[in-house]
């Protein structure tokens, strides 16, 4: 962190035209910078924060009531201070360890270290695991998958902490059955402003139960929570199915999530598409399975094998085609490649002599990335790529495609169909979906994730192309249908905006009864970009 700030201080004292210069430079050779510099030392940083996380999990093995009360004595500590030296607090855990792209202006804030790295408790008869927040998925998927379980939502990436989706959310290939992550959540273990720790569950402090998932820790510090986990078999047992047509694979992707009719058995346990052009998609469904000796296996995460969307293309020439995936590597599938992000930094990463010889690099580590960005890096990036993940009505799958193709120019694109429930009126962040996308007898509409990954094509092919313009166009279109925007990524929305696309009415009261309102930031505050958004929309039109 250090070295981060020292670069960052650096740049900041350079002339204008030095810094246009090094921009400029990492531009031209974004390749070699990755290659030669960013994946050895990501390798060597993912090591270092391994054996810090395993030293910080030692130490804090079974004092998980110790560390709680240390977190609790900081927030009364900070009570006690002069209202006039009350900063508005937040989690110590630097930016560049987070997932969000967002860089929060954490050293305005009262920062509160929160090292929570245990796995505490599996419990077989309730199905569910008990977590603090700093578990990552990687961790989790080590832990349960030998002993015959999985969470009902585990998200591909294996940095990902289970709090930071707990307070944000994420979806799986398996969330047509089981929701958003949210909705696998059984019990918050909260820190709040006064230093109480706080249990909320369905049916113990509801109104701050519903409200914690999309709070972004702008209502207290998760220590601990309880997920729903599944019974599994060693093997996903997938299928590829090539589809041409945009009408054809949307209504088979819809057909196979349960979009039309309430019979969840039927359905298959996972179901993905990866859509190669506005005409061609390949449609993914696994089920669980044993060992089938006339089924190929695929260790898809190997080091050395083809980046899994780079896999999944060639079935496009092949047809349909079925093989059994070991349940690890499948979750982890698109972890390597970062979907399809990393061939947007090395256009050769998925050739055969590169990943046998420097595979074993990949993926770049998200932290370190982050951890190096410089704020006129980071403005670059900010213009130049775009990385969405946009949740949508299903039965609008089409317009969808349609406008991402008009405003990005970028293909793939990822889609997962999700269970987005109804909860009734005023039960958190998440609007109640409109009543024409219910499906029948059901209370649940069928959503889709929308995922928009890389560099736009117009910006690889220098055609006109304002980030922010097209960033706000996508919004608005989200608005209009009823959808709404994954918040680790950048927005683009004024707060009135925000507040049309999300429903803030029960989070404002949670804020003023648990003591959040001038303790934490507002939710808005949290997720909106440190950047100036619309001057950069005014100044950056690329192509012209």
């Amino acid at each position: 962190m250090l070295i981060s700030g020292s670069v960052m201080i650096i740049y900041a004292m350079l002339p204008a035209s030095w810094k246009a210069r090094i921009v400029r430079w990492l531009e031209e050779h974004r390749e070699l910078v990755v290659l030669v510099f960013c994946l050895p030392a990501s390798f060597i940083f993912t090591l270092l924060l391994r054996a810090r996380a395993a030293a910080t999990r030692m130490r804090g093995q079974s004092r998980h009531g110790d560390n709680v009360r240390e977190i609790q004595r900081q927030v009364q500590a900070w009570n006690k201070l002069p209202a006039s030296e009350r900063k508005l607090l937040c989690t110590a855990r630097p930016n560049w360890l987070s997932l969000s792209t967002t860089f929060f202006q954490k050293h305005l804030h009262h920062q509160v270290p929160i090292p929570l790295y245990d796995i505490l408790e599996l419990d077989e008869d309730n199905m569910t695991v008990r977590v603090e927040p700093m578990v990552t998925i990687g961790d989790i998927t080590k832990y349960l998958i030998p002993r015959g379980y999985s969470l009902a939502v585990t998200i591909e990436i294996d940095d990902a902490t289970l709090g930071g989706l707990a307070f944000g959310t994420g979806m799986s290939t398996h969330s047509h059955k089981a929701g958003l992550y949210h909705e696998t959540i059984t019990s918050y273990e909260v820190v709040t402003a006064d230093g109480s720790l706080v249990t909320a569950t369905a049916t113990e402090n509801e109104d701050l139960f519903r409200t914690l998932a999309w709070s972004h820790g702008s209502l207290g510090f998760l220590v601990a929570l309880t997920l729903k986990i599944v019974k599994i078999k060693p093997y996903i047992k997938i299928k590829y199915t090539p589809v041409k047509g945009q009408v054809n694979y949307c209504n088979r992707i819809r057909e196979l999530s349960g979009a039309y009719e309430a019979n969840p058995k039927e359905f298959p346990d996972y179901i993905e598409a990866t859509i190669f052009s506005k005409d061609e998609a390949v449609i993914m469904t696994g089920d669980y399975s044993d060992y089938d000796p006339n089924i190929p296996v695929n260790r898809c995460s190997l080091w050395c094998k083809p980046w899994f969307y780079k896999h999944v293309e060639t079935f496009l020439e092949k047809g349909e085609t079925v093989e059994l995936i070991p349940l690890r590597d499948y979750l982890l599938r698109h972890n390597r490649a970062i979907f399809w992000v990393v061939e947007d930094m090395l256009s050769f990463g998925n050739h055969l002599l590169f990943r046998k010889l420097f595979g074993w690099l990949l993926p770049p580590k998200p932290a370190f990335l982050k951890f190096t960005t410089t704020p006129g890096v980071r403005a670059y990036t900010f213009t130049k790529q775009v990385f969405q993940d946009i949740v949508l009505p299903i039965k609008e799958l089409e317009k969808q495609i349609e406008i991402a193709t008009e405003l990005f120019d970028k293909y793939p694109l990822l889609v997962y169909p999700c269970k987005v429930i109804d909860h009734g009126p005023s039960s958190g962040q998440l609007k109640r979906p409109d009543p024409k996308y219910i499906v029948p007898g059901t209370s649940y509409a069928m959503f889709n994730d929308l995922g928009v990954y890389g560099v736009p094509g117009k910006v690889k092919y220098k055609k006109p192309y304002n980030p922010v313009d097209a960033m706000r166009k996508m919004e608005k279109f989200t608005r209009d249908v009823g959808g709404f925007s994954f918040l680790y990524a950048d927005i683009f929305m004024t707060r009135e905006e925000f507040e049309d696309m999300f429903d803030l009415s029960l989070y404002e009261r949670v804020r003023k009864k648990y003591g959040a309102e001038g303790a934490f930031p507002h939710l808005y505050d949290k997720v909106k970009p440190e950047l100036d958004v619309f001057a950069i929309g005014e100044q950056n039109v690329i192509g012209e």
